[in-house]
């Protein structure tokens, strides 16, 4: 890949997902031909791992589900043993768009951003949002513009490219366990990381059960994350920061 960051690891979390994770593992290996490509199998029922692995990606399993936090969390922690200079997480349910995979990466070459976050929003993009979840997006994005001091457009789309420096820091322990797409965001700007919104295309699910259904559902889910946000903020800096050093 020209201007390639180094070795990059494309890491997938999946619960459930067979039906769907072999076209996304294809499209990503023609969309970035010199990836690995791991997807975490976490605690499925299904043969999500077998039609992985069928499709040639690396798989590691967890014996019982640990949510979304805890899956990407041992993909980072992978990545970080193995050597890899980079990490792009992205769904195994079809929503993120793999041909995006370089738009993301070409922003970590130069060295001047540890954190290239995809946004379904920005540059005119639209994407049918219900409106409770829209209430909580907003909400969720003055808290970050808040204390942070950055606006971002699509806090928590989970389509993200990561450096070295990041990598680190999505693998210790500071990391969230649970919903972690917009907290961590807040650990990234305390540790004086750098990220940059980019242009991603992004699709509804194309089957399956979305934690978005529904009205409670994504009512609790808006609610762990802002909770999730004001804890991190309790936290004292350097417990993030010496992550990264």
């Amino acid at each position: 890949m020209e201007n390639s960051p180094g070795r990059v690891l494309i890491l997938i979390s999946a619960y459930n997902e067979g039906p769907r994770v072999g076209p996304v593992i294809a499209a990503v290996r023609g969309a970035v031909p010199g990836a690995r490509v791991l997807v975490v199998n976490d605690g499925s029922t299904d043969d999500t791992a077998v039609v992985a692995r069928r499709a040639g990606a690396t798989v590691l399993s967890h014996p019982f589900n640990l949510g979304a936090g805890g899956a990407r969390q041992t993909g980072f922690r992978y990545a970080q043993r193995q050597g890899y200079d980079c990490v792009v997480t992205l769904d195994a349910d079809g929503q993120h768009e793999p041909v995006d995979v370089p738009r993301l990466l070409e922003e970590l070459s130069p060295g001047q951003v540890d954190v290239a976050l995809g946004s379904r929003f920005l540059g005119g993009g639209t994407y049918p949002t219900p409106r409770l979840r829209a209430l909580g997006m907003a909400l969720i994005r003055g808290l970050l513009k808040l204390t942070t001091g950055h606006k971002l457009t699509d806090p928590t789309s989970g389509y993200q490219a990561l450096g070295r420096r990041a990598l680190a820091l999505y693998a210790g322990p500071a990391y969230p366990s649970d919903y972690p797409d917009a907290e961590v965001l807040l650990m990234v700007s305390r540790a004086g990381l750098r990220v940059k919104e980019v242009p991603v295309r992004m699709y509804p699910r194309s089957g399956g059960q979305s934690m978005f259904n529904g009205v409670l559902r994504p009512a609790w889910y808006m609610f762990k994350m802002l909770l999730s946000i004001l804890v991190t903020l309790l936290l004292r800096p350097e417990s993030v920061t010496r992550e990264v050093q």
